[in-house]
């Protein structure tokens, strides 16, 4: 059983126990990946990247991978597959040799 299999199982266990799937709807499911960005962000405010509180961040960068990973389980993608096409569309959107060492977007390069 692959990782990505046995973390989206455990997060449908999970969910499933305490009859919350009725509110995973793939709007909600988006909504709180958004919330656990903006919690994930807000370790970081008023702070140098240092010196925001690791373990905190582990915590709010778990919560918006499993709201991504249920979202994604709602859709039936594969997590590995939709990641691996999204580096491969970015490779040629910014090319090694005009991208390297920019943090320009690729319309500017």
């Amino acid at each position: 059983m692959s990782d990505i299999k046995t973390i989206t199982d455990a997060l449908l266990n999970f969910r499933n126990e305490r009859d919350w799937e009725q509110f995973h709807n793939s709007k909600d499911l988006a909504l709180a990946i958004n919330v656990e960005a903006g919690e994930l962000l807000e370790l970081f405010l008023w702070k140098n990247a240092d010196d925001a509180n690791k373990e905190k961040i582990k915590e709010e960068l778990a919560d918006v991978f499993a709201y991504a990973f249920l979202l994604a389980d709602k859709y039936q993608f594969d997590i590995k597959e939709i990641i691996l096409d999204k580096i491969q569309k970015n490779a040629a959107k910014y090319p090694v040799d005009k991208a390297k060492g920019t943090a320009k977007k690729y319309n500017e390069l």
